[in-house]
């Protein structure tokens, strides 16, 4: 008898709530401060660059909030997502664990982040919002918000990290094709984004610099609201699908996972995996350990400081209680561009504070060595950012081998990389290097 490999829901199965961690923290997170008074931001200072419906759930404590129909008739594009087991990658590791896979990468951006573009796009036209302005590190993100804006009929404009920008031309051309403009950050288009350049002519920009500029860009622009595809509990709490989906998926498969890996820059994509269990944990005595892979280069969770800091560079948004690596750290040019952001999101800082999760640093080349092997065994070109969950989860399959364990593996791979050939490109012909936080 054959090895299962897929588990399968049905368009019926798709989320009808996502879940908010808020509700069951043992202490409150801490709140976020007005970047002038330093005192905890109310909805009506909000409400500047996002809608209000969109305040409501970002300040929410309550545990379940039902998915409008809307959003839900947008996700039947893709969702449910596969939860597949790696029987190839477990024959050529020789390991006793068996390893699964949520595979986002089947959604018509190409990764997670439409869970929470198309809910961003859908209540900000139900707030009479006509147009929204972005950021995006190596365009997971503009790509998806591209999309979502053209289903519900609002303008993009995306102002994507120049790094990435030039290393990833298709992302570029995706966004484009979806009908966004699209600028590389730092720009001209902003009085930030010009300042930036005349102390850098040179600079590959920064996460922290395009938010800067997107955020410019919502206040002197009228019917325009800012929207943002990580770190706030809004977005953590749209990506929840992934972990409810891959919670009932796991008991089609039979099993449960002993440890669940996902990569970590902002902590999306990491919560969206992760807080269905940990909510598990909390709530129901499960014991799983949730492991979240950052890169050794921008090593906010295992290298940064507890503290409030601001999310961008320019010092515009609220002070946010979040691991970080200051504001104005600059990131190495690392190919995993959704990775590299100063600070993690504060829920998912906050979990770490709480002890509900681990967090390990990953070098480049053990990531792109990871998603080399992944492709050549499961067929999939994995995503760089995901590719840092993966490579941990198989060090760790590679003790299993060693000890003659038998654990149950886990890892949220957040996306396809064959808009990422390039790096592969760099890997494959021994151009990549390792950098660290300080290169």
């Amino acid at each position: 008898m054959s090895t299962p490999l897929q588990f399968n829901l049905t368009a019926a199965d798709i989320p009808t709530h996502w879940y908010n961690l808020n509700a069951d923290f043992s202490e409150p997170l801490p709140p976020p401060l007005h970047p002038g008074t330093r005192q905890p931001v109310t909805p009506d200072l909000m409400t500047a660059i996002f809608p209000a419906n969109l305040v409501a759930q970002e300040m929410s404590a309550e545990r379940s909030i039902e998915i409008p129909q809307e959003v839900r008739d947008v996700y039947a594009l893709y969702r449910p997502t596969p939860l597949l087991r790696a029987v190839r990658l477990e024959k050529a590791l020789q390991t006793p664990a068996h390893i699964y896979y949520k595979y986002e990468g089947v959604s018509p951006a190409g990764s997670h982040k439409p869970n929470t573009a198309i809910p961003q796009a859908y209540y900000n036209k139900v707030a009479g919002t006509k147009r929204l302005a972005t950021e995006t590190g190596a365009g997971q993100w503009g790509s998806s918000l591209a999309m979502a804006c053209q289903v519900f009929g609002l303008e993009c404009t995306v102002y994507m990290v120049k790094v990435s920008y030039q290393q990833k031309p298709y992302r570029k051309l995706l966004m484009q094709t979806y009908g966004a403009t699209v600028h590389a950050s730092p720009s001209m288009e902003t009085e930030f984004g010009r300042k930036a350049l005349a102390e850098d002519p040179q600079s590959n920009g920064s996460l922290g610099i395009a938010i800067s500029e997107a955020v410019e860009d919502t206040v002197k622009h009228p019917h325009t609201k800012y929207a943002l595809g990580s770190v706030l509990n809004h977005v953590c709490i749209h990506q929840s699908v992934i972990g409810i989906e891959a919670i009932k998926q796991m008991e089609l498969a039979g099993e449960e996972p002993d440890i669940v890996y996902g990569c970590a820059g902002g902590g999306s994509n990491f919560a969206g995996i992760a807080f269905p269990f940990i909510e598990q944990n909390l709530k129901h005595g499960k014991k799983y350990r949730i492991v979240a892979v950052e890169p050794a280069s921008c090593p906010s969770l295992t290298q940064g400081e507890l503290r409030y800091d601001f999310g961008d560079t320019a010092e515009l948004t609220p002070l946010m209680m979040m691991y970080t690596l200051g504001h104005k750290f600059m990131p190495p040019s690392i190919h995993a561009g959704g990775l590299r952001y100063h600070g993690m999101a504060p829920m998912v800082s906050h979990c770490r504070k709480l002890g509900l999760i681990e967090a390990v640093a990953c070098p480049q080349l053990k990531v792109f060595e990871s998603a080399v092997l992944f492709a050549r065994t499961e067929g999939i070109v994995p995503a760089p950012e995901s590719s840092h969950a993966l490579a941990v989860l198989i060090d760790e399959a590679k003790r299993c081998r060693e000890e003659g364990k038998k654990k149950v593996l886990m890892f949220n791979l957040t996306g396809n990389g064959l808009l990422d050939l390039a790096a592969f490109d760099s890997y494959l012909s021994g151009h990549m290097k390792d950098v660290g936080s300080d290169d």
